[in-house]
């Protein structure tokens, strides 16, 4: 799950760099566009690689030396923060939580792969790059295509592509050994090597990493290992085979919940008036026995996800190739959080004076009930939400090359995934053991076993559920089979080039329900069973695009796409029900896209206008906190469908040299995401009962005409963001480089009770205060006598002059008028608590302070 780095790299000089290869290549890309190039326009192997000048879409393209060299302990996906259209944060802060948007679509509408096999959960899209932190160690090529993309899958890639390419075991042979030190304790060490190709085919490589600390946030202390093991084996020029295993085990304390701007400030140590960024609601602390103060966390996460890959490339004849991969990931771990009341009490009662949790309260109050009178769920525990998972697939693609300017391939991509979903103890807190009656066909059980979340799983074949009689609160399965094939048609001829790829898709989904009783338990006025049966869902997709290069320096593309996406699994059987949903229908993403290019040996730039628009959407919003119409509160999530959303925009990046000393890199996108039309919105608590909001109804329509998009989760969504960077090199060997980065346009996330009234249609969306950020970094090689043996020192300071931002914001408060109070001095004295203009009880995510990262490696 978490490999080992995090890292990053100013991202605007890892775009650059990519765009100055692009430049260095350029010559030879112009001069040669002639049909015998016709295998290099759009894929290799099962993997879709974009080629600058050829392919039609919007690309970004960054090398493994970038990502190591200026690596640091940033999140993996914060290397892309300067490439057009694209936002990453640390969402709540902890190890590997990181959330991305691209041209405002979220992370599960964004077609994440490695070596070209798709990687976004199955049953609802979701990427947790907590499981994939390892690929930085391990990446030869990161390329991103925004918009649609030119994978040939039957994916939804309706905001972009990100395809992480990993090394091969055919490597040069040779090692390195790595050190990182950090703020906050980061501590990461890594060990590499290969072993070359010899001289009967055979190839191998290996990698091992240990991580440990704790990030910006309080108490997330983190520990994560990686391991990487490559093995090739050419026998001949017709066949190459490579084995891949991976994974990055970890676990992780958590920040999952926003608080608000006045709690930021209120629990400030310094009592200065200002938020304390660090601030962490979701833990506290008790007193063990020899009187010390301990931390302990409510919220925390663990996993280990093993992958290995078989990939086999067969080269029929000159014109003919065969290339196959057979996967499987087997996904175990989870989620922490608590479960349960004491003395009719949740966790939120228990805060204390510095807005931690009291554990003496709640362990007393724990001790102080008998389990064998009271009724279910009155003692508060910490339970681990297991979200494991095993995942098989067999991606083969056939490509032909019909003659001098055409060639197609066709080929299958066959997945199936079943999921384990179910709770249980992790931490009694004090209590005997927790009573659930949850389990229809046991009844009333007092559970006392606990599942300690940080002890690492290494073993890829453990077992997957934990018996029946611990789990509480919930316990179901949900079975995915999908299968597809796909088509594509490319046409290359001196200047021009252009494709016509389609493909058509099968998506079963199975919800089993291991607690309800089989033929006896009514839901939504129905009989329903253990099993719901399949429920199959056809979707397909058509894309065809065109690059012409005008002359040596100038070229032009353009592409067009419609998908009708097939929706995820909760919407599927929404309210967690076992009722499939009687308005089902498959989402309608519509996109086009025109792109300019200019490449010289100094000045690498693009001009892209893209519109997407995207209708039928389902979406469900989790970790809600809604209002009753008694004005009490209570915690739950929402179901939102009938969304329609346009997203339209403009980007431009350039990399310009003018000395070989010097390199600048320049960035700016511009954005339209809004909705078009209204929404039907309900909300249900965390037990799945239908709730009733102040001032609304069970469900009520959603005013969301016009409105802006913000994300879903407790996230936010950019529609304006530039970066202008440098990179100095004043003698050989030496880099000094820096970047500014600029967020605007930022917007909060939608909810449901706040947009069930046309009043909050005519404000919007919460518009957030714009920030500049600027990073600092510098690396130097030290060369040895033997070239292929040196020492590479690095540094890097990020948000080098600890700028105060609000990164992601949760809620609609709005910031009230003068109207709505009864004196002027009442309406002052409101103004004085505002947070740059904004209602100090919006719940937000502030971003991190300064932090620094120092990495030392020896290559051998």
């Amino acid at each position: 799950m978490k490999l080992i780095n995090k890292s990053i790299l100013t991202v605007a000089i890892t775009l650059s760099t990519a765009s100055v290869y692009y430049a260095q290549q350029v010559q030879d890309t112009v001069k040669d566009t002639r049909s015998k190039d016709i295998e290099e326009v759009i894929l290799q192997g099962v993997t879709d690689i974009a080629k600058d000048r050829k392919t039609p879409v919007a690309v970004s393209t960054i090398k493994a030396a970038q990502i190591l060299e200026r690596q640091g302990n940033q999140e993996l996906v914060e290397l892309l923060n300067t490439t057009p259209s694209v936002y990453a944060t640390k969402g709540g802060g902890g190890f590997g939580d990181s959330q991305i948007t691209m041209r405002g679509f979220e992370s599960r509408n964004i077609a994440v792969m490695v070596n070209g096999m798709p990687v976004n959960d199955m049953e609802g899209g979701t990427v947790y790059f907590s499981n994939w932190t390892g690929l930085a160690d391990v990446t030869s090529t990161l390329q991103v295509q925004r918009g649609l993309g030119s994978s040939k899958l039957a994916i939804a890639s309706v905001g972009g592509t990100m395809n992480f390419l990993t090394k091969s075991a055919d490597m040069k042979k040779g090692g390195v050994i790595r050190l990182g030190v950090g703020n906050n304790d980061y501590f990461k060490t890594s060990f590499a090597y290969n072993t070359g190709k010899s001289d009967k085919g055979w190839s191998s490589s290996f990698l091992m990493s240990r991580q440990a600390g704790s990030t910006y946030i309080e108490n997330t202390d983190y520990e994560s290992y990686a391991y990487y093991f490559a093995l090739g084996w050419e026998p001949n020029k017709k066949h190459n085979f490579q084995f891949t295993l991976t994974s990055a085990p970890q676990w992780h304390n958590q920040r999952t919940y926003s608080s608000t701007i006045q709690n930021y400030i209120n629990f400030n140590p310094d009592h200065d008036g200002t938020p304390y960024r660090q601030y962490n609601s979701d833990y506290g602390y008790y007193t063990d026995a020899n009187g010390n103060k301990v931390a302990l966390a409510n919220r925390a996460n663990y996993y280990a996800k093993p992958v290995m890959m078989l990939n086999w490339d067969w080269t029929m004849n000159e014109k003919s190739k065969l290339s196959t991969v057979l996967y499987m990931s087997n996904g175990r771990g989870g989620g922490t959080g608590d479960i349960g009341r004491v003395g009719g009490k949740g966790i939120t009662s228990f805060y204390d004076a510095e807005g931690h949790f009291n554990y003496d309260a709640i362990f007393a109050a724990n001790q102080a009930v008998n389990l064998n009178t009271a009724s279910a769920g009155s003692t508060l525990i910490r339970r681990a939400s297991v979200n494991s998972h095993n995942w098989y697939g067999i991606l083969a693609n056939f490509q032909h090359k019909i003659n001098d300017n055409w060639n197609f391939s066709v080929g299958t991509d066959d997945r199936y995934y079943y999921g384990y979903h179910y709770q249980v103890a992790s931490d009694l807190y004090g209590a005997s053991g927790y009573k659930d009656s949850n389990n229809k066909n046991i009844g009333p059980k007092i559970v006392s076993k606990t599942y300690d979340y940080q002890k690492l799983s290494w073993n890829p074949f453990g077992g997957s559920t934990a018996p029946i009689e611990d789990q509480i609160g919930y316990s179901n399965d949900g079975e995915v089979i999908w299968y597809s094939g796909f088509g594509q048609i490319e046409y290359s001829k001196n200047n021009l080039s252009a494709f016509l790829q389609g493909s058509v898709s099968n998506q079963g989904y199975q919800r089993i329900d291991n607690f309800i009783q089989d033929g006896v338990t009514k839901q939504q006025g129905q009989t329903v069973n253990t099993k719901t049966g399949f429920k199959n869902l056809f979707g397909y997709n058509i894309k065809a695009g065109a690059n012409y290069n005008i002359d040596s320096n100038n070229n032009v593309f353009a592409n067009i796409g419609y998908y009708s996406k097939q929706p995820f699994f909760n919407s599927v059987y929404p309210s967690n029900f076992q009722v499939v949903n009687p308005t089902l229908t498959n989402e309608k993403i519509f996109s086009a896209e025109v792109g300019y290019g200019f490449r010289s040996s100094k000045l690498s730039a693009n001009v892209n206008i893209y519109r997407t628009s995207w209708g039928d959407r389902w979406l469900r919003r989790t970790n809600q906190t809604f209002t009753l119409p008694d004005n009490t509160t209570t915690t739950g999530y929402a179901e939102i469908s009938g969304i329609t959303e346009i997203h339209q925009g403009v980007e431009v990046d350039a990399v310009y040299k003018p000395f070989n000393f010097l390199e600048v890199q320049g960035m700016f996108s511009w954005g339209d995401y809004h909705y078009k039309g209204n929404a039907t919105g309900a909300a249900f608590d965390d037990n799945n009962n239908p709730l009733t909001l102040a001032g609304t109804s069970t469900s009520t329509t959603l005013y969301l005409d016009k409105v802006k998009v913000g994300g879903t989760s407790n996230n936010s969504i950019p529609q304006m963001t530039a970066s202008l960077g440098a990179t100095v090199k004043p003698v050989k060997d030496l880099s000094i480089f820096g970047t500014w980065r600029y967020v605007g346009k930022l917007y909060s996330s939608i909810d449901i009770a706040t947009f069930s009234n046309e009043a909050a249609q005519q404000k919007g969306v919460m518009k957030l205060p714009d920030f500049n950020l600027f990073d600092l970094g510098a690396s130097y090689k030290i060369r040895l006598r033997d070239n292929n043996q040196y020492f590479t020192i690095g540094a890097n300071v990020y948000n080098l002059f600890d700028t105060t931002y609000i990164s992601d914001a949760s809620t609609n408060v709005f910031t009230k008028t003068a109207d709505q109070f009864a004196t002027a001095a009442q309406y002052e004295a409101y103004q004085s608590t505002l947070y740059k203009g904004i209602d100090p009880s919006n719940r937000v995510l502030f971003g991190f302070g300064r932090t620094w990262a120092a990495t030392l490696s020896f290559n051998f």
